[in-house]
């Protein structure tokens, strides 16, 4: 079974934070790295950032490092990308999901509804 429910966007000013929550189902989260991703207006989804199965391996997008990390708590399925400094180009809504760790790509075909994250400038 697979669910995934994203969490934690806003709206926010330009410099803000925000915090993301993911909870996925075991048969997602599992051992598997887990992504999170992002669609801005017009665009194509993107990978953030990605973490390994056992959270000691992380890679974020050049755009997003030093402002954005993912951590995860497998004890709770849940994956979550604190957002600091955030600027307008950020606005996206963001989704999560299993993925391969060296590409991104997603291990399954099923995705959340997302989260909305608006910053203004």
């Amino acid at each position: 079974h697979v669910q995934l429910v994203e969490s934690g966007g806003g709206l926010v000013q330009a410099g803000g934070s925000l915090s993301l929550s993911c909870a996925a189902s075991r048969a997602v989260f599992n051992s598997n790295s887990m992504c999170w991703y992002r669609q801005g207006p017009g665009n194509q989804r993107e990978v953030v950032a990605i973490i390994s199965g056992t959270g000691n391996r992380q890679r974020h997008t050049d755009s997003v490092k030093g402002r954005i990390t993912i951590s995860r708590d497998n004890a709770k399925n849940t994956v979550y990308l604190q957002m600091d400094s955030l600027k307008p180009e950020d606005t996206a809504v963001y989704y999560c999901n299993a993925a391969n760790y060296l590409n991104g790509i997603s291990l399954f075909n099923s995705w959340g509804q997302g989260t909305q994250v608006t910053v203004s400038s």
